[in-house]
């Protein structure tokens, strides 16, 4: 597949089904998951980026800050045919361009396995002595 053209928009809301199909993309979305529940997670981030090709999205990412001094990235992520293009540094570079803008300098995320060279070349190191930790709740 030669380079798709890719416009990314940070946006307020957008079709929900074609980010539940990112979201399954991803491996984050359980069927019992409410999908009218997409609205407000586009709009309650901090910043929603979409990557669109043709009109439908292929890509995307959040941003989650207190809008003043933090920011964490979570949620990137581009579909399999598309991947491989630098779509999903536009993504990141997107968010990143957002936060700067607005002078939050503590932006964080957590790569999943296989990603840290990925995230190192747009800049993100490791939190040397710090554990990334979640809640466990039973499901």
């Amino acid at each position: 597949m030669k380079v798709p053209h890719v416009d990314i928009r940070l946006v307020s809301t957008w079709p929900s089904e074609e980010i539940v199909a990112l979201y399954k993309a991803g491996g984050w979305w359980k069927e019992s998951y409410d999908p009218s529940g997409i609205s407000s997670l586009i709009q309650e981030s901090t910043a929603f980026a979409v990557a669109v090709h043709e009109g439908r999205a292929i890509g995307m990412g959040r941003l989650i800050s207190d809008g003043v001094s933090d920011a964490y990235i979570q949620d990137l992520v581009v579909l399999p045919a598309f991947r491989g293009h630098g779509i999903g540094k536009k993504i990141v570079q997107t968010l990143l361009n957002h936060c700067l803008e607005k002078g939050i300098l503590w932006i964080v995320l957590i790569a999943e396995p296989g990603r840290r060279d990925f995230f190192a070349s747009l800049g993100f190191e490791e939190m040397k002595g710090h554990v990334p930790m979640r809640y466990r709740v039973e499901e």
